[in-house]
């Protein structure tokens, strides 16, 4: 997603709603679109919190380049770090966080919650955990895996007898949920 804002709206000026934006925890990339072309102008919006500022006339094209990029670069920070309930799992410092503490995992647990995160919404096999997680190498029963997946939920889960993120899916294995 992302934010395309002209700055004369009526009523309410572009300048104010990307400033409540900001203040509100918006963090979807926004682009100012305005005639004024002043540099004070410019500052604003981008101190306010605009990531980029675009003066009329300006090409479609280019408009349309711009956004494209700023896509590219939020999806590929939003791929490194997941955040499900209280939780913030980032990819780069190999950390999960509650509310903005951090939670000790073990490298195995980091591993599994990373492979769940990334296939939010699916039905994992035990099986197929075993082999991306463990990986072949190692010796492991799906019983492995069961375990491994209770010690997570007591780390993930206000109540782990009643998971809502790491979901069991009988006779097959696991579904996370954000």
């Amino acid at each position: 997603d992302i934010v395309l804002l002209d700055v004369m709206l009526p009523g309410l000026d572009g300048f104010s709603i990307c400033d409540a934006a900001r203040k509100e925890g918006c963090d979807m990339p926004i682009i100012m679109l305005t005639a004024k072309g002043q540099e004070r102008d410019i500052v604003r919006g981008l101190e306010l919190g605009a990531d980029d500022y675009v003066v009329k006339p300006f090409s479609v094209r280019e408009l349309i380049a711009r956004v494209k990029a700023f896509l590219r670069r939020h999806r590929a920070i939003e791929e490194r770090v997941f955040e499900f309930g209280a939780y913030r799992l980032e990819r780069d410092s190999l950390s999960l966080s509650r509310h903005g503490e951090p939670v000790k995992l073990t490298r195995k647990e980091y591993q599994l919650l990373e492979y769940f995160v990334t296939n939010e919404g699916k039905a994992l096999s035990r099986q197929g955990i075993m082999n991306t997680v463990w990986g072949s190498s190692v010796l492991v029963t799906q019983r492995s895996v069961d375990r491994c997946v209770t010690t997570l939920r007591s780390k993930v889960e206000e109540n782990p007898s009643c998971p809502k993120h790491i979901l069991t899916i009988r006779d097959v294995g696991y579904r996370f949920e954000a």
